[in-house]
């Protein structure tokens, strides 16, 4: 590998809907830390909700670089690094567990009492902290290119997503309903299909629904925005009595009240999207009760999911490229995520180069 040069340009994210690119130092890795080469960053609905709102409670305060997705090529490594050199090809997932508390100890990272965040992918070159080059670096296939290699996050959450919807409970397969048809909707429904399940997909845009054909939904329904499509999702699964098993993708509480109403009874609601803070939703606790349904929430990734994400993507037959709209270089972070926003891309790449 070349020397590291000495600056790089980056995405910089300043507050609500302002992103300035900049010429920045590139980082110099620290003893067992690496740096890594962005070769592939994808835009995500999460990274739209950080431009909107100018930060996250969680994962950044500005001013500061952004971009949790992405894959690349090792730069550099520091003192100690045994398990990656220079040239390594490898994703890198935006946490890190600390491996030891309670949480850890039960095989539920995502839940880690001291879950450690990494954010700047939206630049050339981003530094890989210690704890991140231990537990959340993975190898990238033979085969598997930087642009798919960087859905490996998503699709390790819809993954873990899947593990919590209980789907061995009906053998032969379950039917779902799928809540929105953006990206994650999208990757759910494509693991869905191929691991065997009935997928109903609803949105309101049906170009977006089309691509979920594509990707194995058994059928599709145009609903209507803001809540109240409960009695229609019904209908439209087997006998008109509701689905084993509703997932929303769209982080809307009136979403998250047609998904438990378009249950059937004994089945489980998978609340995935995540809502505003400070919102909320009301329960039905007759339906609650006398259908004994499952209400869950689920939050981000573990490493186990990570690794069943790699293996998936690796595979053609798998057709996770159909998510990615396009590719953009740094400059143009800022239209990636409006494009987005207006419904014009479902993810895009971004490149150095674009």
């Amino acid at each position: 590998m070349p020397p590291l040069p000495e600056t790089m340009r980056g995405a910089v994210l300043l507050g609500p809907e302002h992103i300035e690119v900049q010429d920045l130092p590139v980082p110099r890795p620290g003893d067992r830390e690496l740096i890594l080469r962005v070769d592939a960053a994808t835009t995500c609905g999460t990274d739209v909700k950080v431009f909107r709102r100018g930060g996250h409670p969680r994962m950044l305060v500005v001013p500061t670089l952004f971009g949790h997705e992405m894959a690349g090529t090792v730069a550099a490594v520091g003192d100690g690094v045994e398990d990656f050199a220079a040239g390594d090809r490898i994703v890198v997932v935006n946490s890190a567990a600390c491996g030891e508390c309670d949480y850890c100890r039960a095989g539920r990272e995502n839940l880690c009492a001291d879950l450690q965040y990494l954010n700047g992918a939206f630049a050339e070159f981003l530094r890989v902290p210690e704890r991140f080059v231990g537990t959340s670096t993975y190898r990238i296939p033979a085969g598997l290119d930087f642009g798919r290699a960087a859905l490996t996050e998503p699709l390790a959450c819809v993954l873990h997503g899947m593990d919590a919807c209980e789907l061995e409970r009906r053998p032969g397969g379950s039917e779902v309903v799928v809540f929105g048809a953006g990206p994650i909707g999208l990757l759910f429904t494509a693991a869905l299909g191929r691991g065997g399940h009935r997928v109903i997909l609803a949105d309101p845009n049906p170009p977006r629904l089309e691509i979920g054909s594509r990707l194995g939904a058994a059928s599709t329904l145009v609903i209507a925005r803001g809540g109240g499509q409960a009695e229609p999702i019904r209908a439209a699964t087997a006998g008109g009595i509701g689905a084993d098993v509703c997932i929303d993708c769209t982080g809307h509480p009136a979403v998250w009240s047609d998904a438990m109403q378009s249950l059937r009874p004994g089945g489980l609601a998978l609340l995935f999207g995540g809502c505003a803070p400070g919102t909320s939703v009301e329960i039905d606790t007759h339906h609650v009760h006398y259908s004994e349904i499952t209400v869950k929430g689920v939050y981000h990734h573990r490493p186990e999911t990570v690794r069943r994400a790699l293996d998936m993507l690796s595979d053609d037959a798998f057709e996770a490229g159909l998510l990615l709209s396009g590719v953009r270089p740094i400059e143009e972070v800022e239209q990636a995520l409006r494009a987005m926003m207006a419904k014009e891309a479902l993810k895009v790449v971004i490149r150095a180069e674009g």
